[in-house]
């Protein structure tokens, strides 16, 4: 029987890429989502708030119940508040360090027990290339949210490692996907496609699927021997601050 993946924030951008690749690759997936769900045909959706322990508890609940153990957890689900250190608000911080830390804590909590019973595992958590050093106004807090995911990825593996666990981070760098587009005219986005084309080493922007790309190799039976690692895919970006 096919393996049961869990990816959170599954419904749009990243996460609907990384459920769509995941089906295709034969798993059985499940995926969480905040508002909207869409139209994405996966065989189970869940509305949850991961700032809500309880609702937490009750996706990985739903979704053992429905599919079977969560052999496979993409910690997608993520919050982008903007604010720098003179005007961020600390309410708002707040609410983005609970989703972006404190939920994907809880989510790892949930399913680690079970991964360690069977002695198999494969978590992948969503960074961004922000943690490496933003130089992006309004990005200062996000970044440091983000630059917990590594830490947190680094230490779950050492500490699941034993058990058969291997724990990844990937850290996108821009995707084009609809938080892009929102809002803008088709000349606006073409500005900013061009814009961000120019500080990448490859010359493009990036597209859901080629992280979806690094989720599916991350998760699969090749990796086995990778753990603690944060793979970075931003073709190559040439204008933050630091580039690991």
């Amino acid at each position: 029987m096919s393996r049961v993946a869990l990816v959170t924030g599954g419904s749009r951008g990243i996460g609907r890429a990384i459920a769509e690749r995941l089906c295709a690759d034969g798993y059985r997936v499940a995926i969480s989502y905040k508002q909207t769900r869409g139209t994405l045909d996966v065989p189970l959706a869940v509305q949850a708030d991961l700032a809500d322990r309880e609702q937490v508890k009750h996706l990985v609940a739903k979704v053992e119940a429905d599919l079977g153990p969560v052999e496979i957890l993409v910690n997608n689900a993520g919050v982008l508040n903007r604010g720098d250190l003179f005007d961020m608000n600390t309410a708002e911080f707040e609410a983005m360090r609970q989703v972006n830390v404190d939920g994907l804590v809880a989510m790892t909590r949930a399913v680690a027990p079970g991964m360690m019973e069977r002695r198999f595992g494969r978590i992948v958590n969503m960074s961004s290339i922000a943690a490496h050093g933003t130089a992006f106004s309004g990005t200062t807090f996000y970044a440091a949210t983000k630059a917990a995911v590594i830490t947190l990825t680094r230490r779950f593996a050492f500490d699941l490692g034993p058990h058969g666990i291997t724990v990844n981070a990937i850290a996108p760098g821009f995707i084009m996907t609809d938080m892009v587009t929102q809002g803008k005219t088709d000349a606006e986005v073409q500005t900013v496609v061009e814009r961000m084309s120019d500080r990448a080493m490859t010359r493009r922007i990036g597209s859901p699927e080629d992280i979806a790309n690094g989720v599916a190799f991350l998760v699969s039976d090749a990796a086995g021997f990778v753990t603690a690692q944060t793979l970075t895919i931003d073709g190559g970006r040439m204008d933050y601050i630091s580039h690991p």
